[in-house]
């Protein structure tokens, strides 16, 4: 994957930037550092062989201009299932020019994405017994303390790393199946979501046990994604596989949603909470469109209908909601980066 082959095609309107790249997208990640005016995008490829492309754009929403950064490509070990720049904002990395992201795919590995270059800086394996680490699905970045990134799965455990000390400060069998996605709420609280249908909540200073706040109403139907509303932490929302709802979840009373979004028209693949708002949040899916929902205090007899729809040109993967421009969502479909102003 020769980068001085690569060609970028831009299009943009006043609500829309758009990204062409040369592979089909699936991890993407918006930095949060506010220091610069332009806002650096991570994007990587999910090519089905050994080597995948990591690419960094910068976007400045001023102009609305979205150049990627040849000189901070890199290759990346298999697709990574889950890309994140460092989630503080007021970290004393952001008085730099440098970013650290973290990646998983094979291992959870930290990258220091300098001005002109990016270092790999840390390989982290979760398997006690063995040079290689059964396949993580997704990995969240604790806020609160940025020292934590806790890792899911396929071997049904989430770890919990220590990444200064480069330490597992924890590892637990969370659930009975794969474990596909996980949410810091507090510092040191945590949800998972897995193909065993339940979303289980853990808390670090009581490992033994964790509470099971929901299952799907039909047995073993895989639960793929979870999002903790950061700024309520009573709510999260969580997708079932090959359904078009979004569960929402109060977790002061479990096991029954407090509403269920259901006006896509195919299965949901991905879903953000507003950065500023309790009340909105976004999904994603194979119907080829992104929905941001208002939820009301009460929800109607006939459900809630999404205050605006946005159409993709094809089936949506993945999408982020951008902390530090909380103006602008990323989706992603085929091979194309969408920054859309909402």
């Amino acid at each position: 994957m020769d980068n001085s082959t690569q060609e970028s095609h831009l299009r943009s309107d006043n609500n829309s930037v758009t990204y062409d790249s040369p592979y089909p997208l699936y991890a993407m990640s918006i930095s949060p550092n506010t220091n610069s005016p332009q806002q650096r995008i991570a994007v990587g490829s999910f090519i089905e062989e050994y080597t995948n492309r990591i690419d960094i754009l910068n976007f400045n929403p001023d102009t609305l201009s979205l150049k990627p950064q040849p000189s901070l490509s890199f290759d990346h070990p298999y697709p990574p299932t889950k890309l994140m720049f460092h989630p503080a904002t007021h970290s004393s990395l952001q008085k730099t020019s440098s970013d650290l992201l973290a990646t998983s795919g094979d291992y959870l590995r930290l990258w220091e994405v300098r001005e002109n270059s990016v270092e790999a800086l840390s390989l982290f394996n979760n398997s006690k017994t063995s040079e290689f680490c059964a396949p993580l699905t997704s990995f969240d970045w604790n806020e609160i303390e940025p020292k934590r990134i806790g890792t899911s799965s396929i071997d049904t455990t989430c770890t919990i790393w220590d990444i200064e000390r480069g330490v597992v400060e924890t590892q637990l069998i969370a659930h009975d199946k794969e474990v596909y996605d996980i949410a810091w709420g507090e510092s040191r609280v945590f949800a998972s979501v897995s193909a065993d249908g339940s979303v289980r909540i853990f808390d670090l200073r009581d490992k033994e046990h964790s509470t099971i706040i929901y299952e799907s109403p039909q047995p073993d139907t895989p639960l793929l994604r979870l999002a903790w509303n950061k700024k309520d932490l009573r709510y999260m929302a969580t997708i079932l596989m090959d359904s078009n709802k979004v569960v929402i979840l109060d977790i002061r009373s479990p096991t029954t949603p407090v509403a269920e979004l259901e006006r896509h028209r195919a299965g949901v693949n991905a879903i953000a909470w507003a950065p500023r708002s309790s009340k909105h949040i976004c999904s994603g899916g194979d119907d080829a469109q992104a929905l941001i929902w208002e939820l009301p205090a009460v929800a109607g007899p006939n459900g809630i209908d999404p205050m605006t729809t946005y159409s993709a040109g094809c089936e949506i993967n993945q999408l982020q909601w951008s902390a530090a421009q909380p103006d602008w969502i990323a989706i992603a479909f085929a091979n194309k980066m969408q920054l859309l102003r909402v």
